[in-house]
């Protein structure tokens, strides 16, 4: 099951797929859901059922008559992010910076990452000219909490998802170096791309078998497997969980492979008109316009 958030008129709202093309709003087929966040909190087997039913009998529209938003356009709580999730991504991040990205990393590097609003497929993100010269782009599988827990043992950890998307990490260089931490470079508007919709866990049983990418103007840039993760989304949602609760909704992120901009030499970093997909096997492709 593919859940989306559209927009037909002013107000966004709700659809689910079950197959390549035609959508369900949800408002027209009886459920009265006002954003993802509510639906995701209200999800269990009976609502499953009901939307289940909707397949070949709700009433649909066409997916090229309305604009994709990212599933979770305004996140509840910051987006949750795993860095140097990639053995090759740490040779190359090192390479632009050893200061920065070098070093022992003994443990999983876990930051957080502000996200006000989440463009969707096919929005244009903010370049800012003259407070970011290094702009990049960063493919990653996300992963939505359908429950909350704490203290969740890593066989059960998968147990709390409740669906998977893909994010650009959008991240900019200059800021996230100059101030030795990476919040800041990480969370100016717009930077947290998203979409195009979440795939129920039901539908992707095991999350370290998934090929992702990106292409920079049709260019393939990243190319590689969640398999190559160090830290796995099973493990990342334990070990979180121990000292914090996780709550519906929580958004993680969790790490680009290598191919990055920052990667090259010289580094080939982001320019206003270009073209970003990044894509994730069994979830679909985001694409990104870099703003002038």
């Amino acid at each position: 099951m593919r859940l989306y958030t559209i927009l037909r008129r002013e107000t966004p709202e709700l659809a689910v797929s079950f197959e390549e093309g035609a959508l369900y709003p949800l408002a027209e087929n009886g459920f009265a859901f006002a954003e993802m966040q509510q639906l995701i909190e209200a999800y269990d087997a009976d609502l499953r059922k009901r939307l289940d039913a909707l397949r070949g009998h709700g009433a649909a529209v066409s997916a090229d008559s309305v604009k994709l938003c990212a599933p979770i356009i305004r996140p509840r709580q910051d987006v949750i992010c795993l860095g140097i999730n990639y053995f090759e991504h740490a040779v190359e991040a090192a390479s632009f910076s050893e200061e920065a990205f070098g070093g022992e990393r003994p443990c999983t590097i876990y930051f957080s990452k502000r996200c006000g609003y989440a463009p969707g497929t096919g929005e244009t993100v903010p370049s800012y000219p003259g407070l970011v010269g290094s702009l990049d782009y960063e493919a990653e599988l996300g992963v939505v909490l359908g429950r909350a827990v704490k203290a969740v043992p890593r066989e059960r950890a998968l147990d709390a998802v409740f669906g998977y998307t893909v994010i650009n990490d959008i991240s900019a260089r200059d800021l996230q170096t100059r101030h030795k931490q990476w919040y800041l470079g990480k969370s100016l508007d717009g930077f947290t791309p998203m979409g195009p919709c979440i795939v129920t866990a039901d539908e992707i049983p095991d999350p370290q078998c998934l090929a992702i990418s990106s292409r920079v103007n049709g260019e393939l840039r990243q190319s590689s497997n969640t398999s190559l993760q160090i830290q796995t989304v099973a493990g990342a949602i334990s070990e979180l969980s121990q000292g914090m609760t996780l709550l519906p909704g929580t958004i993680i992120a969790t790490g680009t492979p290598s191919g990055v901009g920052m990667g090259f030499q010289p580094p080939r970093f982001l320019k206003p008109g270009d073209e970003v997909i990044c894509e994730v096997e069994r979830i679909g492709a985001l694409r990104s316009i870099i703003g002038r």
